[in-house]
């Protein structure tokens, strides 16, 4: 039988609007937090998610 489980919000920790089944796999999936209002960037591969990090966009120099 396959597992599901609630995708949670790795910035609040809080429950997304979005299910997994265990055989889900995402790849730079933008995951949007209705409560905190911020996007971040996900893979997922059997019910263990974790976070891209993108470095900032650095400032010119003039």
């Amino acid at each position: 039988m396959t597992e599901i489980g609630w995708i949670l919000c790795p910035v609040c920790n809080s429950k997304t609007r979005l299910k997994i089944r265990d055989d889900t796999m995402l790849e730079n999936f933008p995951l949007f937090c209705s409560k905190c209002k911020q996007e971040t960037l996900i893979n997922i591969q059997k019910l263990n998610m974790s976070v891209i990090k993108k470095p900032d966009a650095k400032m010119q120099s003039r």
